[in-house]
């Protein structure tokens, strides 16, 4: 055939449509983490503030500084026991003086006892007498007499034994409330953990009021105080896995839900959750950080997020099945970053337009393009 002929036929002969190539994706099955990411500060879980449990003594030394770690009972700082002692001398020879006067008061009980003893014997024998005719009235009543009065001064004798031996009592308890302050003297740690701060010095005096002499955080631990929305606090239960980026940290810390607040803030409407940390030694209080609570885990199918399409009816994709474009309508689960999970609609290996806004439509036949990035 002629060249003038063959290129006519060819230009009567209409050529193929050209479709548009458009981006596709497959869907594929991934690990699937639903996780609420938070931030606030690390404080300590329990601060114990020392105090003196004697009050105006000076200071005498330090035991422990700022950074140290302390055991329950081990001393902290020791005060100064010279004033604690002159008193105790002082109550010890009250004590002395009160004894003595309860040995003299006894020694007087004994003779009032001996005295009314013998004025009860003249009663007696007077009455008798007078019972005779022997002795007069007058006789008989002055004898009565007597024994009353050693009667008294025997009631008055036992009175002066009792408030002798009371006052014995009270210097002993004086002197077992000095032993007790000495037994106080050294300041110790009610329970371990790890000094905070000291605002002990040497040569102050110990109050207990105002700032306490230490700070000890219990056993050292910190946790992380972070703000959460109130519209995903009710998903977060206690002991739910955590994972704390700290400021300057190369690494995350292991973390646990200890403790959620049963209350939202009205102004800012946000609720507190703390986060027990696992390693302590890399944690300061004070320090920024955020945590990544783990809600769920799952194995599913997943499309990036970019593929899916939502709207007030739901959430749809665009399946490509041998170039043909069919909208199919999807259920999803778990959004993991960039990616969603699909829990119902699709299959494992189907294939989706990567975007969702792309101008195709339902029934549309195209040329579909692999996505370089998931390849």
């Amino acid at each position: 055939m002629p060249a003038l002929a063959l290129a006519q036929e060819q230009a009567a002969t209409p050529s193929a449509p050209k479709l548009p190539s458009i981006v596709v994706t497959k869907a594929e099955t991934r690990q699937m983490v639903d996780r609420i990411v938070a931030t606030g500060t690390l404080k300590a879980v329990e601060e114990i503030y020392v105090q003196p449990l004697v009050e105006g003594l000076s200071i005498k030394s330090l035991k422990a500084d700022i950074g140290d770690r302390v055991v329950a009972d081990g001393i902290l700082a020791t005060l100064n026991v010279d004033a604690l002692i002159l008193q105790k001398s002082q109550y010890e020879a009250n004590k002395a003086k009160a004894e003595a006067s309860v040995a003299q008061y006894q020694a007087q009980l004994i003779e009032a006892q001996a005295n009314l003893d013998d004025a009860i014997r003249q009663r007696d024998r007077t009455e008798k007498l007078g019972r005779n005719g022997t002795s007069s009235i007058s006789q008989v009543e002055q004898a009565q007499a007597t024994a009353d009065v050693a009667q008294a001064r025997l009631n008055a004798a036992k009175q002066a034994v009792t408030v002798g031996e009371a006052d014995i009592k009270v210097v002993e308890s004086q002197i077992a409330d000095i032993d007790l302050n000495l037994a106080r003297t050294d300041v110790k740690a009610p329970f371990g953990g790890l000094v905070a701060s000291r605002n002990a010095k040497i040569g102050a005096i110990a109050a207990g009021a105002g700032e306490p002499l230490f700070t000890i955080i219990r056993d050292g631990q910190i946790e992380l105080v972070a703000d959460i929305s109130e519209t995903d606090v009710l998903r977060i239960t206690v002991g739910q896995k955590a994972i704390v980026k700290v400021a300057g940290a190369k690494e995350p810390l292991n973390g646990s839900v200890r403790l959620i607040s049963p209350t939202v803030d009205a102004t800012t409407r946000l609720a507190a959750v703390h986060i027990a940390i696992d390693d302590d030694e890399r944690a300061r209080a004070g320090m920024y950080g955020s945590a990544e609570i783990v809600i769920d885990q799952q194995e599913g199918i997943a499309l990036p997020l970019s593929a899916v399409n939502t709207d007030k009816d739901g959430s749809t994709v665009r399946v490509v099945n041998d170039g043909v474009v069919k909208q199919v309508k999807i259920e999803t689960g778990i959004q993991d970053g960039a990616y969603v999970q699909v829990t119902n609609g699709i299959g494992g290996s189907d294939e989706v337009v990567a975007k969702a806004g792309a101008f195709v439509r339902d029934g549309d036949h195209i040329n579909p393009v692999r996505d370089p990035a998931a390849m």
